[in-house]
């Protein structure tokens, strides 16, 4: 029996039976170099992460391995060639996510093919970001589309990076008018002490993660021209008081250092045409003891309302070095056994 996958630009053929090789073919030999990798070194990833063999001849490419294995490898190898043919970047990163997206698909047969992801994307004008796991997908298209987020999980998974994507690109288009960063002055763990300086040196600290995201989205003139006119405001949680904010983005990161009046103070600042994400980790309360998080408490109250999305993420959807991925599971089953311990 024969099985025949077919698209306009990528084929792909399964041998007599499943030990046989999936073969796929690729009608552009130029863009092979780069989805290859220096020395193959994308191929290489795909074969150690997926513990299969991969060869190439001209524009073919043949996957030998366990069956579900090598349709995962065909289906990442072709979301790749499609970013490449869309002028998009491949880096290991985005092998690691195309990897990811194909396996998800096979195995929930959800559409997540590179078209479905382009058509959900955030351009701005240093990045072009599709999501790099099923989770992040949901998480982009809430973004574009609810008044209210609430993006929670583990460190790592994208959800203050996306958002303050997505609050530049709508900025950028005059969807809205001006993006408000905030975050609790709340030190991890630490008494770092009476800082010098004047107001804005003392809170920067606190602030910078949101400033290294912005950085990293917009051109540097463009974020120290919107900073100086307004359009881009970093301020700490406790100066969100006694504000109305109409047509603008507003994110609040490390929610789960809010307490329960301050979460509501700020959700209640939600003027006309405005959008809010609220991004944090509530494995990771700074809080003093005694001192409930009034992330955790803001999600269960409010998950229910029509406008107000909920994408909890978990250690799956981390997507920094895979030692971080492995650190937050060991420390989430941590948790799990002191929990039925207790």
């Amino acid at each position: 029996m024969k099985r025949n996958q077919s698209s306009e630009t990528v084929s792909a053929t399964l041998g007599a039976t499943k030990k046989e090789p999936l073969v796929v073919r690729f009608p552009d030999n130029q863009l092979l170099p780069i989805l290859f990798g220096d020395h193959d070194r994308h191929l290489v990833r795909i074969e150690q992460t997926l513990n299969i063999q991969i060869s190439s001849r001209g524009n073919r490419v043949s996957l030998k391995g366990p069956f579900p294995e090598i349709k995962f490898a065909a289906g990442a190898l072709k979301e790749l060639y499609k970013r490449l043919q869309n002028n998009l970047p491949v880096d290991v990163a985005e092998v690691d996510a195309a990897i990811r997206m194909a396996g998800n698909a096979q195995k929930s047969n959800e559409d997540v093919s590179p078209d479905k992801r382009e058509e959900i994307s955030i351009r701005t004008p240093k990045r072009h970001l599709t999501g790099r796991s099923p989770c992040q997908v949901t998480y982009i298209k809430a973004l574009a589309t609810q008044q209210m987020i609430f993006g929670i999980g583990p460190a790592g998974t994208g959800k203050t990076y996306l958002a303050v994507a997505t609050a530049a690109e709508m900025l950028i288009s005059g969807q809205v008018d001006r993006i408000i960063l905030s975050r609790p002055a709340v030190e991890a763990g630490e008494h770092l002490g009476f800082l010098p300086g004047s107001l804005q040196e003392k809170i920067d600290p606190y602030l910078a993660p949101l400033y290294d995201a912005l950085y990293d989205i917009l051109p540097a003139d463009q974020v120290a021209k919107r900073l100086n006119s307004g359009e881009i405001e970093v301020v700490p949680l406790a100066f969100m008081r006694g504000r109305t904010l109409s047509h603008a983005f507003v994110i609040l990161d490390e929610a789960q250092n809010a307490t329960k009046i301050q979460m509501k103070m700020f959700l209640t600042r939600l003027g006309e045409g405005s959008r809010m994400a609220i991004t944090g980790d509530p494995s990771q309360v700074d809080l003093p003891n005694g001192s409930a998080s009034g992330l955790d408490h803001a999600v269960k109250l409010l998950e229910q309302i029509r406008d107000v999305s909920v994408v909890k993420f978990t250690n799956l959807d981390v997507l920094r070095h895979k030692l971080v991925t492995q650190i937050v599971q060991a420390y989430d089953a941590d948790d799990d056994k002191n929990r039925n311990k207790k």
